[in-house]
């Protein structure tokens, strides 16, 4: 595996890191973030997908998403760019 380093978040100070790189091979965006707060994770935990599981299994934290998901990433980020500019 062969990672691209893309960006970090420019509001880093020390001991976050926000940061995503790109897995050509893969084809997959890595993603590092923070952990969230308890009731956050909890209710991702709960939201319910149809056909697929519940939960947010332990060996989760550093998340890769195929590239098939950047229209929906990018999306996330046009969304919280707007709300950002109210």
């Amino acid at each position: 595996m062969t990672l691209r380093f893309i960006g970090i978040d420019p509001n880093t100070g020390t001991g976050e890191s926000p940061t995503v790189w790109v897995d050509d091979s893969k084809k997959e965006l890595v993603i590092q973030g923070w952990k969230p707060e308890a009731a956050l994770e909890a209710e991702c935990a709960a939201f319910e997908v149809p056909g697929h599981a519940t939960g947010i299994p332990d060996h989760e934290g550093i998340v890769r998403v195929p590239f098939r998901m950047v229209p929906i990433l990018r999306e996330a980020c046009d969304a919280a760019e707007r709300a950002e500019l109210r």
